[in-house]
């Protein structure tokens, strides 16, 4: 018999789910549950009524509205939310035995929160359905807390290999009990009902090439999530920021301010959401404080050394800045690299890197997104009329008038001479046709001008879109059919959008 199977029949003792928990589940599977009868269930409970509306009333759950009573909650942020909401609370005030040794569930219980947090604000932030991702993130460990209450002692012995041996966490559990948290986790749920949309991707939440491609992207959150949590409740570990951040850029595309917005509100939020559950922080500090904690340090060494080791730390701060400035510069220069030089926006290169990370997005996650090839119709002649200095300005001119018009998660680059793309993700063919019949009128509408000479143009576009359903389709591909759709826009008296399809296989 398989160790979690064994589990399930009583070999090792799995812990009840909280009554209310079990009522409120049970509710919400009736296929003619009401609004109503869940909010008189919980209301049955006064301390988990006031926790819920002190949450639904929260800028994290419900910025900008009151919220005076459950029904009204769930009036404004649906079943899902405020189901996930209450059954956070039960479990989380259900499963607080203390400390035993070096095992602090209070801890336990910090880290688990700041991590339903950071996974919460990362699913909004790379857009994400999943309605189930903060509860998910909030209970991916919960199996650490049943193994180490049905064995303390054997449980000290995994820190022991972690510490002595440097495992990892689950393959020292499988040494020690024949299984991992996680997989006991998705049992432990299993056995209280819970969904199997909640329970199965934690347990594969540590997996790295056996997951199911439709909880690829809740594992690719969680990882997150999971390294956002440990640097704002652990030691501030550099490398887990870094980690947190190559995810983010090789799998979601993220980069830059947003990541950095991102890593600050998981410790601005974490707080909030911290006292709703009347758990102290603790040391959990805002980034804000890391940093400026980490500059003081560092000013402090001035007065505590002699000339010798102020000497060895200016010649560091000295190695320092020259490491930064070469860094800088090799940013600019990769800046550069993928900029058009005249007009500023993407070039080819960066366009083909693109659509090439955003082809294996929409494959992974079975996402979709529209390609936009247009030109300028009668360029040359502008050009062969007033010069190319003329033309250039005119190229400047709409290029700057398409970014205004543009979504910050759009890619636009010039592909060559008067012929710009545009990738839009997330993006079907109606609604890539209806931005691209905008851009279309306000380049008709624009006008560029040089001395008293005034210079009108129009576009042709030429668009197509696509999704995972499709099939296999190459980077090469796609361009041909957008470009093919151009094609018959430019001889269809310009001036003109035109859509293709990818035709049936």
């Amino acid at each position: 018999m398989q160790p979690v199977q064994a589990l399930i029949s009583g070999k090792v003792r799995l812990p009840s789910p909280p009554l209310i928990a079990v009522k409120i589940l049970e509710e919400i599977r009736r296929d003619d549950f009401t609004f109503q009868d869940l909010s008189y269930l919980i209301e049955s409970d006064p301390a988990l009524t006031a926790r819920v509306l002190k949450a639904a009333n929260s800028s994290f759950f419900c910025p900008g509205n009151r919220v005076t009573s459950i029904e009204r909650a769930l009036a404004l942020l649906g079943s899902n939310a405020v189901t996930n909401i209450a059954l956070s609370f039960v479990i989380v005030t259900g499963f607080q035995p203390g400390s035993t040794g070096s095992f602090d569930t209070t801890t336990f219980w910090r880290r688990a929160l700041t991590t339903a947090v950071a996974a919460e604000l990362i699913s909004t932030l790379v857009g994400s359905q999943d309605r189930d991702i903060f509860v998910i993130a909030l209970l991916q460990d919960i199996g650490i807390l049943v193994m180490h209450g049905n064995d303390p002692q054997e449980y000290q012995r995994v820190f022991q290999l972690r510490t002595e041996q440097g495992m990892g966490l689950c393959e020292a559990e499988r040494q020690i009990f024949g299984f991992s948290h996680q997989e006991l986790g998705a049992a432990l749920l299993k056995s209280w009902q819970i969904p199997e949309e909640m329970y199965l991707p934690i347990k594969y939440h540590h997996a790295t090439d056996a997951v199911p491609d439709q909880y690829r992207q809740q594992h690719d959150i969680l990882c997150v999530a999971d390294c956002l949590a440990s640097f704002h409740c652990g030691t501030q570990d550099a490398d887990k920021i870094r980690r947190g951040r190559h995810i983010l850029y090789e799998t979601f595309g993220l980069l830059g301010k947003e990541v950095e917005a991102l890593i600050e509100a998981v410790g601005t939020r974490s707080f909030e959401v911290l006292a709703f559950f009347e758990i102290a922080p603790d040391a959990m500090r805002p980034l804000e404080l890391i940093l400026q904690e980490a500059n003081e340090q560092l000013s402090s060494l001035h007065d505590a050394y002699d000339l010798q080791a102020i000497e060895l730390q200016q010649a560091r701060e000295k190695a320092e800045k020259r490491v930064r400035e070469l860094h800088d510069t090799n940013v600019m220069h990769r800046e550069l690299a993928f900029r058009d030089g005249l007009t500023g926006v993407y070039n080819r290169r960066f366009f083909q890197e693109a659509l090439d990370k955003e082809l294996m997005r929409a494959q992974r996650y079975n996402r979709q997104f529209s390609l936009v090839i247009f030109d300028l119709d009668n360029f040359k002649t502008v050009n062969d009329t007033h010069g190319h200095t003329v033309g250039d300005l005119l190229l400047i001119n709409v290029s700057k008038t398409v970014q205004d018009i543009l979504r910050t998660t759009d890619i636009f680059a010039r592909y060559g001479g008067d012929e710009f793309v545009i990738v839009m993700p997330e993006t079907d063919l109606s609604s890539a046709i209806a931005v691209a019949e905008n851009l279309r009128a306000r380049i008709q509408g624009l006008t560029t001008s040089v001395g008293n000479v005034f210079i009108r143009t129009t576009i042709s576009i030429g668009l197509t879109s696509y999704i995972a359903t499709l099939g296999n389709r190459s980077r090469e591909q796609i361009i041909d059919i957008a470009d093919k759709a151009l094609y018959i826009a430019k001889h269809s008296g310009k001036n003109s959008t035109r859509a293709l399809k990818f035709p049936d296989k």
